[in-house]
């Protein structure tokens, strides 16, 4: 059975930092591209990042780019998204993402940034 358990989540003040961890079982880790998802309150879910299976490449939203670092551990099997310098716009429900040939989601962790 698949599992990926998200967490890492909170409330954090304006240019303060959070880093989410997405641990994964119940298929082959390290065959699968990881991303990070967000949905703010009345928005559509957006993609956050993207990691390949070797962890060779990585692709950001423009919104956060050089904010936010996505890294692997395909011992461990855990996918991580480190984020500083967060806005209030940062605010959402965070999810992790495996896809390959299929595509497992994670139950979300709510990330708030606000004084």
């Amino acid at each position: 059975q698949v599992h990926l358990v998200v967490s890492g989540g909170g409330l954090v003040q304006p240019g303060g930092s959070l880093t989410l961890s997405c641990v994964a079982s119940g298929f082959t880790f390290s065959n699968y591209v990881m991303s990070w998802y967000r949905q703010a309150p009345g928005k559509e879910r957006e993609f956050v990042a993207r990691i390949s299976s070797t962890a060779g490449s990585t692709n950001y939203a423009d919104s956060v780019k050089g904010r936010f670092t996505i890294s692997r551990d395909n011992v461990k099997n855990t996918v991580s998204l480190q984020m500083i310098s967060l806005k209030p716009e940062d605010t959402a429900v965070y999810y992790c993402n495996a896809k390959r040939f299929r595509e497992y989601w994670g139950q979300g962790t709510q990330v708030t940034v606000s004084s």
